[in-house]
């Protein structure tokens, strides 16, 4: 059963006649004869091998021989296959094809340090160090097929090496630089990895973090990775396994800075991205060279409006798959990135709007979370510091709520800059849903699917929905789509392809307001029901923020023998607020008056942190099993773990 949908208001932004002629997708559209963009999403949907042909043509990739066909589905809509015959890759196109000063003397990454030190790589020095680090792969024996891992912080030579992985047809496995050991051994366990690139040791608040004795912990009694690489990053000595470690710059020591690109087959493995699972060991998705970077740039391009111009900051890590979103995004575009290593809230909060400001960023993407820790510290940490090159403003990772919304538009984008909501997976390839620059933005808001998404809202028959909350799903295979998970083809196909026939259902429940406008309101498996009523964690937990002493909030629903499940909300206060029982009981009648008195949570409980993953997505499903004392499943994603024994805390106080 579906509950009426009531989110929303009035619209915030509108696109300027500056921000549509100037667009990419404008541009886009003008040169396909596409009037409106309510025509490029008919089109997109219903004729995907002229879009997806076109998307290449837009991205001007080389094949070394042309597909014979752009869509294969013998084999079944959930194994479709693309760009069928097509020999390639990617690495030639993001950076081999790029000749002439102009291009070669373009920067591609500019770099911040935590402690200040700060590089700049252009496309032909970022080249030139792929191309010798590839030699140097070669030379120990690895190559095509070879599962190759990355364990590296943000540096440049962590695009360096994804880029040299990926030139000679190995497969690259990002994890995230964060993990501990067991997370670790377990994605090159199932991986079957060859050889790891890590570092020494990476900077946080001034402290250096070990990383080279967390991969020694993780490869003990692993005898598939026969070379560890090390990068010397912080300078500090490190265990060593004579014969199976190397560093860095000994192995790249006089390579030729010249290097043939793998041919590879346009659907061979180019990249295997591990997410967690509620339960049991984390889900691989497999990507191919015609995938997920193809997918990524679409977006950046036709959503993002990335140009050459643009200098490109995304909040994360390349464990998580907007980093080799970003970085192949954008160097299939051509643009710039900024990667910085280190803490946004050290040595001051104003960490990152000075990043916009040295380093010009002119499309900023972060988090929810990120900017409601952002709202805490207030807006003075904003003052001083220049963010007019900003034109863009991107967010991805989990559900809006109103208020901080409107503070990141209102008090970074000035009410005048885009905020281009993006929503989707790392088995996506990037965005199911997300914003553009023709279409008008509400808070919280989607202009509705990505161009080429064949996306709806169904209900529990899979029948589309409108104004009401149901399942987002897509109709139609897209070229992003990961092509299963590693060696467990079974898993994939139960998890997106059990539910309605051929249909992909996302696990997100979303809607569509009386303005066509979409909203994602969660996990559907994080979904609470009180008393026959179905609502989203999101509703609860935008009230709860609303308050002026939250700051963030999680909202879970746990079991009741009468209603069959009651809330509980968990808060993270502002400074100068005291968690007591006089505002546990307003913070109660307060999400009543807004949602109604069966709504009314059971108990709201103070904490110092919510359990997060790196790119900063609340783990609703730890924090209720954490509450309720159930087994706590892959907690491999975990940024900060010393946020479980507070929710336990207050369970025990609950129950005593």
């Amino acid at each position: 059963m579906t509950e009426p949908f009531q989110f929303g208001g009035e619209i915030a932004w509108r696109p300027t006649p500056a921000y549509v002629e100037q667009s990419r997708i404008k541009r886009f559209m003008d040169r396909h004869g596409i009037a409106s963009f309510e025509q490029l999403m008919r089109r997109s949907s219903a004729d995907p091998d002229w879009f997806w042909a076109a998307i290449l043509d837009e991205l001007q990739i080389e094949f070394y021989r042309p597909y014979a066909k752009m869509i294969d589905t013998t084999g079944g809509i959930p194994w479709t296959r693309w760009c069928v015959g097509g020999v390639m890759n990617i690495a030639h196109n993001c950076l081999d094809k790029r000749t002439g000063p102009s291009a070669q003397e373009r920067t591609a990454i500019v770099w911040e340090g935590e402690d200040g030190a700060t590089r700049r790589l252009t496309y032909g020095e970022l080249e030139r160090e792929v191309n010798r680090l590839a030699n140097a792969l070669r030379e120990l024996k690895l190559g095509k097929g070879d599962v190759i891992a990355l364990y590296l912080p943000m540096v440049p030579e962590v695009a360096v090496a994804l880029l040299g992985i990926v030139k000679i047809g190995a497969i690259a496995l990002p994890l995230f630089s964060g993990y501990g050991a067991d997370a670790v051994r377990t994605r090159l366990a199932d991986a079957g990895a060859k050889a790891v690139i890590t570092c020494d040791g990476l900077y946080r608040r001034g402290q250096i973090i070990a990383m080279k004795p967390v991969a020694d912990e993780a490869l003990r009694n692993l005898t598939s990775v026969e070379r560890v690489i090390v990068l010397q990053r912080a300078g500090t000595s490190v265990p060593w396994s004579a014969g199976r470690d190397l560093w860095w710059h000994d192995i790249v020591a006089g390579q030729s800075d010249d290097c043939m690109s793998e041919a590879t087959a346009a659907e061979d493995p180019l990249m295997i991205i591990y997410t967690s699972g509620t339960t049991g060991k984390p889900k691989g998705a497999l990507h191919t060279h015609c995938g997920f970077p193809i997918k990524a740039a679409q977006d950046l391009a036709l959503g993002f409006d990335l140009k050459e111009t643009d200098t490109l900051y995304w909040v994360t890590d390349m464990g998580w798959m907007m980093g080799p979103w970003e970085v192949f995004g954008a160097t299939l575009i051509g643009a710039r990135m900024l990667f910085y290593d280190g803490a946004l809230d050290y040595p001051a909060p104003d960490r990152l709007w000075s990043l916009v400001d040295r380093h010009g960023v002119t499309i900023l993407g972060v988090s929810p979370t990120l900017v409601r820790a952002q709202m805490r510290h207030g807006d003075r940490w904003l003052d001083g510091h220049d963010l007019s090159t900003l034109r863009v403003l991107g967010s991805t990772g989990e559900p809006w709520n109103p208020e901080p919304w409107r503070w990141f538009f209102e008090q970074v984008g000035k009410k005048r800059l885009p905020i281009i909501n993006y929503s989707g997976g790392t088995e996506v390839s990037g965005g199911i849903v997300m914003g553009n620059l023709l279409t008008p933005i509400k808070p919280c808001s989607f202009a509705g699917p990505a161009p080429g998404m064949a996306a709806d809202v169904v209900d529990e028959q899979g029948r589309s929905l409108r104004q009401e909350v149901g399942e987002l799903v897509v109709r139609r295979p897209w070229i992003g789509m990961t092509r299963g998970f590693w060696q467990d083809p079974d898993r994939y196909l139960e998890t997106y392809w059990s539910r309605f026939s051929d249909i992909w259902v996302h696990g997100d429940w979303a809607a569509i307001d009386d303005d066509g406008l979409w909203y994602i309101l969660g996990r559907s498996d994080d979904t609470i029901k009180v008393a026959g009523k179905r609502l989203g964690p999101a509703e609860i937990e935008s009230v709860l923020v609303d308050h002026p002493a939250v700051s963030e909030a999680a909202a879970i629903g746990v079991p009741d023998a009468i209603r069959g499940e009651a809330v509980v909300g968990f808060c993270v206060l502002k400074p100068d607020h005291a968690g007591n029982g006089s505002l546990a009981n307003e913070l109660k009648e307060h999400v009543a008056r807004a949602l109604g008195k069966p709504l009314m949570p059971e108990a709201i409980e103070f904490v110092a942190d919510l359990p997060k993953t790196r790119n900063a997505k609340v783990m609703r499903r730890v924090v209720r099993a954490a509450y309720l004392g159930y087994e706590l499943g892959d907690l491999s994603a975990l940024e900060n773990p010393q946020s479980i024994e507070e929710i336990r805390l207050a369970a025990r106080h609950r129950t005593s």
